[in-house]
């Protein structure tokens, strides 16, 4: 048992110094990491939305120092998600771990195809539309705007398959902050590291409360995760973002093959 420990402390180290760099939680590998090492798949998603928690708070605060967090935007949105995640979470009792992995598949995919492909959006509200549904964002030296019609149940769907599949929907949250609501790609992987550690404190109750969660392993995992979040955060500040996306992205797609894979073994 010790040494299958600390092979998986190494492994959940080197993922969230990785996805920290994205504004990401790692949510998208700790669940199948843990159901490669045999762990059962509800309790998987539990020890990963908890260790999202600790990236979270690890990354958010090197992003925050680096003024990259539109705090009233993220705060906004994740509460909307984080309703979500505690329903996913919740919910997830009534699904099986196969549905659930094929389910978790069907999120990694996306966010690669977002990862490998490149896409460019208007980051400005159209002209003469005024309201509160156009949100005008003025944050240091960038202009957007976000349509909150479209943001709010958006993050609520983002939210309730990230309490699901146990990640922290950071995997979500950046594409679609993106693509759907324009928002320029560095407020919105440093807005969402701070979010995704709220959704995933969600999903967790959720789960803790259908008792699913082994929280010896998730101590023990926690203390890698909020190093490497530390590590990769500051790593973020000055990487080419474009190259380390797109290998990320067929790696994940790599990811969600062998997750259906499993899952129809």
């Amino acid at each position: 048992m010790v040494p299958h420990l600390i092979l998986l402390f190494v492994c959940m180290f080197a993922v969230a110094t990785g996805f920290s760099m994205l504004g990401q939680g790692g949510g998208v590998l700790y669940t199948p990491i843990q159901v490669f090492f045999g762990i059962k798949f509800h309790e998987a998603a539990t020890t990963s939305l908890f260790l999202i928690m600790m990236t979270s708070l690890s990354a958010t605060l090197v992003f925050r120092k680096a003024s990259k967090v539109d705090w009233p935007l993220a705060i906004l949105l994740e509460t909307v998600t984080t309703l979500g995640g505690l329903v996913g979470g919740l919910a997830s009792g009534g699904f099986s771990g196969a549905a659930l992995s094929i389910l978790f598949a069907g999120v990694v995919a996306f966010a690669a195809i977002f990862m490998i492909r490149e896409f460019h959006m208007e980051h400005v509200c159209p002209p003469l539309r005024e309201g509160w549904i156009y949100w005008r964002r003025k944050f240091g030296e960038q202009e957007y705007c976000v349509n909150l019609l479209l943001a709010l149940p958006v993050s609520f769907i983002a939210g309730l398959a990230s309490g699901l599949v146990g990640v922290g929907g950071g995997i979500l949250k950046v594409p679609l902050m993106v693509l759907l609501l324009g928002i320029p790609m560095d407020i919105a992987v440093g807005s969402s590291a701070f979010m995704v550690g709220l959704t995933a404190a969600g999903g967790f109750a959720g789960h803790v409360i259908s008792g699913h969660w082994d929280w010896k392993t998730s101590f023990v995992l926690a203390v890698a995760v909020f190093i490497g979040g530390q590590i990769g955060a500051r790593q973020a500040l000055g990487i080419d973002k474009k190259k380390m996306k797109k290998a990320f992205g067929w790696f994940l797609m790599g990811i969600a093959i062998l997750m259906v894979g499993k899952a129809m073994w």
